[in-house]
């Protein structure tokens, strides 16, 4: 078992590349499969959310397949007692469509990583003053490269800024330049009924489009 702490092996996950695969609808017989695929592209960074068949089962297979360096956890959590679930399958990652509070406090209160769903600076700063780990700018379609720029601005220098909805390969660029430090990647790596073969190519483009933005 790793003697890093949650915390470094998020930062560890970042340093490598900071994409959410974010695998909405998978299935629990077809996640080992799929996040070993995922794992190979360079993924580690896996996030099943709550309105999945089945998705601690999911997470639970995910975390027993994959080493350490990757964190697995849930995205569409609402509650406490979402937290308390992830918590109990040995997830790591907790990650919001929006910024309630309370719920970040009970992520980090279990030892767990916290990424809250802000579109505001007010959002911002109550989630980071919560603890979040990273932001996440939600929805990036409303989030603009421009919006982000502005907000970027004022928000504590090295604060995590992971746009996601929308995000594709073709688009990621305005986003990096205007102070993104990382995607969430929903529809276009993963859809319900993909193969694992097909979730590959599509995360190897993803990883390809960012090891060429950081050079």
């Amino acid at each position: 078992m790793s003697t890093n702490s949650v915390a470094e092996r998020f930062a560890s996950a970042n340093s490598k590349l900071p994409l959410v695969a974010i695998l909405r609808g998978l299935k629990p017989e077809e996640s080992e499969g799929i996040a070993l695929k995922l794992y190979e592209a360079g993924f580690r960074l896996i996030e099943v959310p709550l309105n999945s068949p089945d998705p601690f089962a999911s997470i639970a297979t995910i975390r027993r397949a994959l080493p350490l360096d990757a964190l697995v956890g849930a995205g569409t959590m609402m509650t406490i007692e979402n937290v308390q679930q992830l918590k109990a399958c040995g997830g790591e990652l907790v990650v919001m469509p929006h910024a309630d509070t309370a719920v970040i406090r009970a992520a980090k209160d279990a030892g767990l990583i916290c990424a809250p769903g802000v579109a505001t600076p007010t959002e911002s700063f109550a989630a980071l003053a919560a603890g979040a780990d990273a932001l996440k700018i939600f929805p990036a379609e409303l989030v603009t490269p421009a919006i982000l720029r502005a907000i970027r601005v004022v928000l504590p220098k090295g604060t995590r800024l992971l746009p996601v909805g929308g995000i594709t390969p073709e688009n990621m660029q305005p986003y990096f330049s205007a102070g993104a430090t990382g995607f969430g990647l929903g529809s276009a790596l993963y859809k319900p009924g993909m193969t694992a073969d097909k979730v590959a190519a599509a995360a190897w483009k993803f990883t390809t489009t960012w090891q060429n933005m950081v050079r």
